[in-house]
């Protein structure tokens, strides 16, 4: 009887030395694991931001420059903590005689909690009531994701390049028949 009960005891501590091994992996305690998904967080915007691009008008059978158009910029804000905090935007300058705009952000009018990420380029206006519909040509009203850019050392700038961007006339209303 004796014999019987030490290999009962026997039998609970292997029992209890597998569920051990089981639940550490056998190879020691877990390691932590961090969320892939949690954004990195810089203090502010490292360095100026610029934005290029050209605005054309659509009208006929070649594609005009639009002088005095203007882009906007918008970027998702996030805090610290990898929270949205809404959206921050600025705009391009009035593009040039050959439709060519360029806008620039500079790290000290982003707000100190906040990192800007997701940005985005869209047609904001055209300065002729003729040709001031916006077309979603290379996303022009969806936007245009500010994914690559250009490192310009020399003026401390990310410089991203946009596709160009399209507007084109009022559609003609249909000719009525009379009918």
């Amino acid at each position: 009887m004796a014999l019987t009960h030490f290999f009962t005891i026997l039998m609970v501590l292997f029992s209890l030395v597998a569920i051990t091994s089981a639940s550490s992996g056998g190879y020691g305690p877990e390691p932590e694991v961090k969320k892939s998904d949690e954004p990195e967080y810089n203090e502010k915007l490292p360095t100026i931001m610029g934005v290029q691009g050209l605005i054309y008008c659509k009208s006929g059978p070649k594609p005009m420059p639009l002088p005095g158009a203007v882009a906007r910029i918008t970027c998702l804000k996030v805090n610290k903590d990898g929270y949205e905090m809404g959206s921050y935007s600025f705009l391009s300058g009035a593009s040039d005689e050959k439709g060519y705009f360029f806008a620039t952000l500079y790290p000290s009018e982003v707000e100190d909690d906040c990192k800007l990420k997701v940005c985005k380029a869209f047609l904001e206006t055209s300065p002729l009531e003729t040709c001031d519909v916006p077309t979603d040509d290379n996303n022009g009203i969806s936007g245009y994701p500010l994914d690559f850019y250009r490192s310009l050392s020399a003026k401390k700038m990310m410089l991203y390049s946009v596709k160009p961007f399209f507007y084109t006339p009022k559609p003609e209303p249909p000719i009525s028949n009379g009918y």
